[in-house]
């Protein structure tokens, strides 16, 4: 756990609970983690800042984490452009959202499908001259091997390229305003991989959908920090992972997870908080592009030594990236 400048001051050992929480995970990322460190840090003293004006572009918004992020990133005063797959739901949750006073416009598509992202650029680009905010939340656990339109399993295609080129193709608005800022929501479940390129994309007589899930989750991790490394310096780049939450995701995703594990499952509005706050936060209370988040605070990217990074694989993954969404950047 790191502390930055501006943050509130903490309660006396703070950090040594937030440590103790952390090592044994499941009490971390449960509704008690997220309950213990918002009244540790303050954080009703550390309201996530308004986004007046700003351009927030949200994927996977029409439920759990997403819903939950786009009405409070609505409240705050931003111009959300949300992108969902299912035509009724986008219509009913933009409704919903415009009845609570918030500007919105969307897009449907889904973002396995890599011409759709092209289409969802082109919209973005058309409606708006700049990108505050980029926010890659789409995403499901899928049980069986799928391909998308474009042969890729779905998993992948959904989670890693297609957040990859739509990111690419947003570069010049995200610029535009002077300081974008691109937000990936992964899962703690990406701890239990180690990033392998030549594993990432299971073939179908060998697919297991939880190991799917966490391998893109790993990669989406990795690629933050090489987005980091190689954007321009006016865009920031953070990961975060949410914690557990209770959303229709782990309900149709892990059964049997959700079944044992709900009683302590964070709420969706818990579980998008730092999201949220990310979005808005200073950038000197971030630090350094390329952080990995959970409960407002930086976290390692690994907890095992055999899940560390091989040297070179992260740059085999963005040039292997580049070759399957068709683009050199």
């Amino acid at each position: 756990m790191t502390t930055t400048p501006g943050d509130p001051p903490a309660l006396p050992f703070a950090g040594l609970v937030d440590a103790a929480l952390e090592l044994a995970i499941a009490p971390s990322w449960s509704r008690a983690g997220y309950q213990a460190r918002r009244f540790l840090y303050r954080w009703d003293d550390d309201p996530p800042a308004r986004l007046d004006g700003q351009v927030v572009v949200l994927t996977g918004f029409t439920s759990g984490i997403g819903r939950a992020s786009a009405h409070r990133l609505g409240g705050l005063g931003a111009d959300l452009h949300l992108v969902g797959r299912d035509l009724d739901k986008v219509r009913d949750v933009a409704a919903e959202l415009r009845g609570d006073g918030a500007r919105v416009t969307t897009s449907v598509a889904d973002l396995s499908d890599l011409d759709a992202v092209r289409e969802v650029a082109d919209d973005v680009t058309s409606t708006h001259g700049r990108v505050d905010v980029l926010v890659h939340n789409a995403g499901a656990l899928t049980r069986e091997w799928t391909a998308s339109p474009q042969g890729i399993e779905v998993t992948v295609a959904a989670q890693v390229y297609g957040p990859f080129l739509l990111t690419h193709l947003l570069v010049p608005l995200l610029e535009a305003g002077g300081g974008g800022r691109v937000l990936t929501v992964s899962s703690g479940g990406m701890y239990a991989e180690r990033l392998s390129v030549d594993d990432l994309e299971m073939a179908p007589e060998h697919y297991d959908g939880v190991r799917a899930y966490a391998r893109a989750k790993r990669a989406q991790v990795e690629l933050t920090e090489e987005w980091a490394r190689r954007a321009p310096a006016a865009v920031a780049f953070h990961a975060l992972h949410p914690g557990w939450a209770d959303t229709p995701g782990v309900v149709e995703g892990l059964p049997g997870f959700h079944a044992l594990a709900r009683p302590v499952l964070r709420t969706p509005d818990q579980g998008a908080d730092t999201l949220v706050w990310l979005a808005g936060a200073p950038a000197d209370q971030l630090g350094p592009s390329g952080g990995f988040w959970l409960d407002r605070h930086r976290r390692p990217t690994t907890k095992v030594p055999w899940t560390h990074t091989p040297d070179g694989e992260r740059e085999r993954l963005w040039a292997w990236c580049e070759r399957r969404v068709g683009l050199s950047f």
